[in-house]
């Protein structure tokens, strides 16, 4: 596993989980269904109220690796 594509947990913010969806084209109750959680919870990472901890986060981690998603945080 290359760390070029390797995504640090803590590292998964409101923008960088919008984007992996973004990336995927799930929608919010597609990811939910995929990570086995519910699409509030998503919906509420992507507002920034809460962040994914534990196996969320690990999931995450291992989904943006198997599709290659490299985050590019929006230029102002």
């Amino acid at each position: 596993m290359s760390s070029q594509h390797r995504v640090n947990r803590r590292q998964w913010d409101s923008e960088r989980i919008q984007a992996l969806r973004r990336h995927l084209a799930l929608t919010q109750r597609e990811m939910a269904e995929q990570l086995g959680t519910r699409q509030q919870t998503i919906s509420e990472w992507e507002k920034g109220m809460y962040r994914p901890r534990g196996a969320s986060s690990t999931l995450l981690s291992i989904i943006a690796e198997r599709a290659k998603f490299k985050y590019e945080p929006k230029k102002p």
